[in-house]
């Protein structure tokens, strides 16, 4: 539905309940609508136009009272038509260049700082989605493991070391283990494991390798196993933020199916990544994603990217379908940029 096909008088109402419902929470009833400034009308009036937008499916009745509250569609129509966003002030935007600032820091610990400044500012959850590090790999050596299968263990520039179990060919001798390991931390030197992928699979595709058939296969293993383990990491803070508002116990259970909703990080994840490619802040309304169909939640999320203009993460703010929008939309904005400068 676009905002157009509303009157003003029916736009003002919408907004007056719209607005008062975002800052209390309550139902708005006519008679709170009518003491509003610049709504000249009856109550019997506003009564007759809150039935017409109920009708069009933007506003409901949560209880008998005569109180209505906006819908998920209803929010919506407003966040993309109505929604007047605010401007940060000095002293936010100077609290978020502090606080992520740092010349030489690991990148986890700025997106942690960033992901806890934000859960405290809009005193709502935060979460930052981040890619695996693409730190240069510094060595890789296949450890034999009976009967047929071989731990492989990556060190990358950065002191990390990782290891996974593969199975190895039949009949392969030991010697391939240790020629695959040359081969490939020789090819890992100095790049990243995408820079070094793309190297390696051209040379095997066009058998540059210099390599017999079954150590071949054993290199092609390891690729396969790193390949598919690029699961980018999830940070979470302020969960407790979500509690502060509880006030009946339904929103206790709306809490209790949102914190599980969070720990469903694979969900969260593939969530996150359909955010990836947005050009600027992204907003998800209750239902309008599967994962927080149960909790009716929202999520304003911004990618961050690098100097190259590479998009290579989410950062946003999770909480009620009541959330300030107005304020928390360029707060994530914002932040998403600092970050994507000091990266």
């Amino acid at each position: 539905m676009q905002i157009g096909r509303l009157n003003d008088r029916s736009r003002a109402i919408f907004r007056t309940i719209v607005e008062s419902y975002l800052d209390t929470g309550d139902p708005v009833g006519s008679r709170t609508i009518s003491r509003q400034p610049g709504i000249d009308l009856s109550a019997a009036s506003i009564r007759n136009v809150m039935a017409d937008l109920e009708e069009t499916g933007l506003i409901y009745s949560p209880h008998t009272s005569a109180g209505r509250v906006p819908t998920e569609l209803g929010l919506r129509l407003f966040v993309d038509g109505l929604l007047e966003i605010g401007n940060l002030t000095d002293e936010e935007r100077a609290n978020i260049d502090v606080q992520c600032a740092g010349q030489g820091r690991r990148r986890e610990d700025v997106l942690a700082d960033a992901s806890n400044l934000l859960s405290g500012l809009s005193h709502c959850a935060s979460l930052v989605m981040a890619p695996k590090t693409e730190s240069p790999v510094r060595h890789v050596e296949f450890v034999p493991l009976p009967p047929d299968r071989a731990l492989v263990v990556v060190v990358s520039d950065d002191g990390a070391v990782e290891n996974r179990v593969i199975t190895l060919p039949k009949g392969l001798p030991p010697i391939a283990l240790v020629q695959a390991g040359n081969y490939l931390s020789n090819r890992f030197k100095g790049r990243t494991f995408e820079e070094a992928r793309q190297v390696i699979e051209r040379e095997l595709a066009q058998q540059q390798a210099e390599l017999d058939a079954l150590t071949s296969k054993v290199v092609e293993e390891g690729l396969a196993t790193w390949t598919g383990d690029g699961n980018p990491s999830l940070i979470v803070r302020g969960r407790g933020n979500l509690l502060e508002n509880v006030r009946a116990l339904e929103d206790l259970e709306r809490i209790r199916k949102l914190f599980d909703e969070l720990e469903t990080k694979q969900e969260l994840t593939r969530l996150l990544e359909s955010a990836r490619d947005a050009e600027g802040v992204k907003i998800f309304i209750g239902s309008e994603n599967n994962l927080f169909s149960l909790s009716g939640s929202s999520l304003v999320v911004s990618p961050y990217m690098k100097g190259d203009n590479k998009i290579v993460g989410v950062i946003g703010v999770i909480g009620p379908t009541r959330i300030n929008y107005a304020r928390i939309i360029p707060m994530v904005d914002y932040t998403a940029k600092v970050i994507g400068r000091l990266l």
